[in-house]
């Protein structure tokens, strides 16, 4: 399946999809019923207009910050059904290091290889990056076993652990 950067002329709406189906997905498979409303809660036009902002923004700075995974359609809207979202390097001194954002996939093509494709054009485009520290890293929750298995095959390994408070 063809990898290519995102396209905010032409793959916001199909990005958003994605997004959505990303956010929806944490909120209802990695945590209480109370983390899956929060979740569904955001995702407002507000949220989605600001969303899309900070992408446009991000790609302004470095276009393969958003790639996208084409699937073979008619010709006409972009079918994606995937997207993976590295921070530019402008942002790497949050954690001194590439900051892997968001990567999914869509249900239908999952275990076609196409996580694994999306995965490999993040690096590529992460090791191009001027990085504090040599290192791409990223969050992930403890009870997302499918995740943690993809990312551990990898190659990734445990560093640090993030924590939050309520505000």
């Amino acid at each position: 399946m063809p990898i290519r950067p995102y396209d905010p002329a032409s793959d916001a709406d199909a990005l958003w999809a994605l997004k959505r189906a990303f956010e929806t997905g944490l909120g209802a498979n990695t945590g209480s019923d109370d983390k899956e409303s929060r979740y569904a809660e955001k995702l407002t036009d507000d949220y989605r207009e600001g969303y899309l902002e900070w992408v446009d923004r991000c790609v302004a700075h470095d276009e393969r910050s958003v790639q996208v995974a084409v699937a073979d359609g008619d010709g006409a809207d972009p079918d994606l059904t995937g997207y993976v979202f590295v921070l530019p390097d402008t942002h790497a001194y949050i954690w001194d290091a590439a900051v892997l954002n968001e990567i999914y996939v869509d249900e239908s093509v999952r275990g076609t290889g196409v996580a694994d494709e999306l995965i490999d054009a993040a690096i590529s485009a992460v090791r191009e990056q001027d990085l504090p520290l040599e290192r791409l890293v990223l969050d992930v929750d403890r009870e997302n076993e499918r995740a943690r298995a993809f990312y551990e095959r990898h190659g990734f390994d445990h560093w640090g652990e993030l924590v939050a408070r309520e505000l």
